[in-house]
């Protein structure tokens, strides 16, 4: 499935080839003929020159531009069949077609976290603000993008909105301090001041925002220390399957009311969705539909994948488009009381109306964020949870658009530069983190374009696209079936990737069937009986009952700390646990005959690191240690 966040990277191998994946390799933009394809070093100029760094693109690791021939270029690639390898620059229109395309792999993922959050933070009515929140997720997403491009792994990887932050927020949410005001109750004349503040529509949900703000932005700085100290590989070395597992499952099964309540709103446009979207990533998979392209003072034809490449939006707009005929038609209940009402078009369309044109985020535009510690450290399972994911996705993308595996140094910089991604999300208030994105990371090895510009091109295009506030509000007209149905799919492949994870493990064996169960089911059991009986706790102390609650209703923090603390503690082998087959996976491949890492080098500072010899001993940065392949999980 495409769309989906960057959870189900355990899906993706890493280091699979595109054919190994079940993907047809395609030409972009013009004949199949690969002796037709620009040489990189003729594609130079304009946008080009974000992706300049400290060396050549005619030192690319993996094709030689000046080979008698495309054809033996590609043939003598590690990767075999790439038109466009990470150092490589393809003309501006091929970056902003491509760029384009990993926007909408992006989309359904990072438009889903601000259409979840809308209800718990309080702006289910509030158009505006619903409108402003998806402009600054685009936004922010687009500036990390670049971030990450440019200064952090340096590969081809686009960030967005995680749903690993999405279950301690609603956990910290669900407080009684923090649930949403009953609009219909009037108000006692010796309220208090907090309750005063509610009054203002505005400062309902801008005062959970700033608590969410505070929380992702401590807990990031986990992130940050991690990375730039070099501990990455030391935490992940006692995290196995077996954590990995329920932490991941846990996200997507936690997510089920959200997506029962939205698909309840009206079952068949729900199943009509669901069934739209697996007709055209799953049945229509292998259908190339033949496109028509202008090139060399010709008109060709070539095969595409769309229905692969698009099937979320695909099954999404028809969806809409079917509910659009509907409410033209007056098929669906007028009235708000009656069952359907809410697969409408028409309901939100003033979002579009009042929407200014143009929105331009910044930096604290909810006002201050609020910082407490319960708040903060229920966040930090979703910043860990996000950590350990990212390391996959890294080794995936490394494969898939030609680079050597990554190197410590720069494994720990995309970290990092994961945590400054999160800091900046919290600075802005988009609600939650960022992080890498397996579907686009796929889509390289569909398109055969690894090239690092296409995807800086893509963060451009979401930070321009994230400027225009009527186009952001367009979504807020999309009914809640239409969204419910996506849901459906999108936390059922979460769930499903998480479970994924076990094939690396020995399942004959009772200890960890043992570990897995218990530590599922009681994620499962602990948050549901504490959302049950929210005034079991009082310990007398405010904030420890806040942190208590918050921890014991964050699904992934239970399942992933007992599968942590039971995986390490109980005696198995590194066989049994499926640390040793994990890792064999992970560093599969990597002994190719690449050696030149030089794509992972910072851009423009090269020389200067290297003239100063006390900088080869900070892990984030490259060194003679750090050249060996990989990193150590």
């Amino acid at each position: 499935m495409m769309f989906l966040g960057k959870t189900e990277w355990r899906g993706l191998k890493p280091f699979q080839q595109p054919h190994d994946i079940g993907y047809d390799t395609v030409t972009l933009g013009g004949s199949t003929n690969r002796s037709e394809k620009p040489s990189a070093s003729s594609a130079r100029g304009g946008i080009a020159q974000i992706s300049d760094g400290s060396h050549d693109p005619e030192k690319t690791i993996i094709a030689d531009p000046h080979a008698d021939s495309v054809e033996e270029g590609l043939d003598s690639r590690p990767e075999g069949n790439l038109i466009y390898s990470i150092n490589d620059r393809p003309p501006w229109y091929l970056c902003i077609l491509l760029g384009f395309q990993h926007y909408i792999l992006a989309f359904g993922g990072i438009l889903a976290i601000p259409l979840i959050l809308a209800e718990p933070l309080c702006i289910k009515e509030n158009n505006v603000a619903k409108s402003q929140l998806i402009s600054t997720i685009f936004f922010v997403s687009g500036m990390c993008t670049l971030l990450q491009t440019t200064l952090g792994t340096r590969l081809p990887i686009l960030q967005g909105g995680t749903f690993t932050f999405i279950t301690p927020t609603l956990a910290i949410l669900a407080l009684p301090k923090w649930r949403c005001p009953d609009t219909g109750a009037t108000p006692h004349p010796n309220a208090t001041n907090s309750a005063a503040l509610l009054a203002d529509d505005d400062e309902v949900w801008k005062v959970r925002m700033r608590e969410i703000q505070g929380a992702i932005l401590m807990a990031s700085m986990l992130q940050l220390v991690l990375g730039l100290s070099g501990l990455v590989g030391l935490v992940l070395r006692f995290i196995g399957p077996l954590a990995i597992a329920p932490t991941i499952s846990l996200i997507g099964l936690s997510l089920f009311i959200q997506a029962g309540q939205k698909s309840g709103a009206h079952w068949g446009i729900a199943a009509l969705t669901v069934c739209l979207i697996l007709l055209f990533s799953q049945y229509l998979s292998k259908v190339n539909l033949p496109l028509i392209a202008y090139k060399d003072k010709k008109w060709k034809v070539f095969q595409y994948p769309l229905f692969k490449l698009f099937s979320a939006l695909f099954g999404m707009c028809g969806a809409w488009l079917v509910c659009f005929l509907l409410t033209y038609f007056n098929a669906l209940p007028s009235s708000p009381d009656e069952y359907g009402y809410m697969a409408r078009t028409d309901i939100n369309l003033n979002a579009v109306k009042s929407a200014s044109w143009f929105y331009v985020p910044y930096p604290g535009q909810w006002g201050l964020p609020t910082v407490s510690v319960s708040s903060v450290l229920g966040m930090m399972a979703g910043v860990l949870a996000s950590t350990m994911e990212s390391i996959g996705d890294y080794y995936a993308c490394a494969r898939l658009s030609g680079a050597p595996p990554p190197p410590r140094h720069a494994i720990n910089r995309g970290i990092a530069v994961e945590g400054v991604g999160c800091i900046l999300a919290a600075l802005w208030g988009t609600g939650n983190g960022t992080t890498s994105y397996s579907q686009n990371i796929a889509a390289l090895g569909i398109t055969r374009v690894g090239s690092r510009l296409v995807l800086q091109t893509a963060g451009l295009l979401m930070i321009i696209l994230g400027l225009f506030g009527k186009f952001s509000a367009v979504f807020i007209t999309i009914p809640d079936p239409v969204i419910g149905g996506m849901f459906l799919v999108m936390f059922g492949m979460v769930a499903a990737v998480g479970i994924s994870c076990l094939q690396y493990v020995d399942l004959n064996s009772s200890r960890n069937l043992l570990i897995l169960g218990f530590s599922t089911f009681t994620g499962l059991v602990l948050p549901t009986w504490f959302h049950s009986n929210p005034g079991t706790i009082n310990t007398g102390i405010k904030e420890l009952d806040q942190l208590i609650m918050i921890l014991f209703t964050t699904h992934m923090f239970i399942g992933g700390f007992f599968g942590f603390v039971l995986d390490n503690t109980i005696p198995g082998t590194e066989k049994e646990r499926g640390i040793k087959n994990w890792r064999k996976t992970v560093h599969e491949g990597s002994q190719i005959h690449v050696t030149d890492q030089s794509c992972y080098n910072l851009p423009f500072c090269t020389s200067f690191i290297q003239r100063f010899k006390l900088l080869h001993y900070l892990p984030f940065l490259p060194s003679v240690k750090s050249q060996e392949l990989g990193t150590h999980l």
